[in-house]
């Protein structure tokens, strides 16, 4: 028997363990913090609390000035750029055509090349063509005050071109003023 006691008794603490852990563990008492006292406040001169003074007006905050920018060629536009003039300096307008064509490509969003291919459009007499590249570049062109003079050069030139040269005066009052 005396072998079958220390057997018995590991057997015991076993199962007194594993009905130990099937119980949840008791949550710790729960601390409750009082609120902080209320500062001490003046008394008026009748014996009362005066009122809290009104917390400080905020400002709402200014208005940003509308971003500029200014808009710039990449490399690889620069580039056709500079090949669109050395091809219209030789009187080969439909390979600057091209050229510009696939800087507007790269860049689509690019006021100044609209600017270019317009000026390309005036040279080849299309008025049409050419108004619509102004009023792109015109539209693409907000906060670029630079970009936006070239545009409504071009934009007016093109009007004056179809003969409609109070519509080229109001642009040029409009944008150029």
């Amino acid at each position: 028997m005396s072998r079958a006691a220390p057997a018995v008794a590991a057997a015991a603490l076993l199962s007194a363990c594993s009905l130990f852990r099937s119980q949840p563990p008791e949550a710790p008492p729960a601390t409750v913090r009082a609120p902080p006292p209320p500062a001490a406040s003046p008394l008026s001169p009748s014996g009362s609390q005066a009122p809290a003074p009104a917390p400080p007006e905020t400002q709402a905050p200014a208005p940003r000035p509308p971003v500029l920018r200014e808009n710039h060629l990449s490399p690889a536009t620069r580039s056709l750029v500079d090949q669109a003039h050395g091809q219209i300096a030789h009187g080969d307008l439909p390979a600057a055509s091209v050229s510009l064509d696939r800087a507007l490509r790269i860049e689509p969003s690019n006021p100044l090349l609209w600017v270019e291919l317009g000026r390309l459009r005036l040279a080849e007499n299309d008025a049409h063509q050419a108004e619509g590249c102004g009023r792109k570049a015109l539209a693409l062109a907000r906060g670029d005050r630079a970009a936006q003079d070239q545009s409504a050069r071009l934009l007016a030139d093109a009007l004056r071109m179809e003969k409609r040269n109070q519509e080229a005066s109001d642009v040029e009052r409009q944008w150029l003023n």
